[in-house]
């Protein structure tokens, strides 16, 4: 690795450690919000939605891409799920053209 992309990795690693330590803990886990307390499930079909969600997010303030009123570990893991197929799904169609 030369001295460019080493200063370059470095930087990347100390910008991701200060924007990680302005994240807080998720204050609204585990309380019900109108529909309840989002799971698994939940957390994966608002990954397959993001794409869309993000865009209409954009126009609307009353839409949001992640439920706050979640599970905690469990619904991560089925947003991220879903989240990885989607995209990965759209960057495989690409590799194919």
């Amino acid at each position: 690795m030369n001295r460019k992309k080493l200063i370059l990795a470095i930087c990347l690693l100390i910008l991701m450690v200060l924007a990680a330590g302005c994240a807080q803990a998720n204050q609204a886990q585990g309380t019900p919000g109108s529909s309840g307390v989002a799971g698994f499930w939940a957390g994966l079909w608002q990954g397959f939605i993001l794409p869309v969600s993000f865009i209409i997010s954009l126009f609307k303030s009353d839409v949001g891409i992640y439920e706050i009123h979640n599970n905690g570990n469990l619904y991560n893991l089925g947003f991220v799920i879903g989240t990885w197929i989607i995209f990965s799904a759209v960057l495989a169609s690409k590799n194919k053209r």
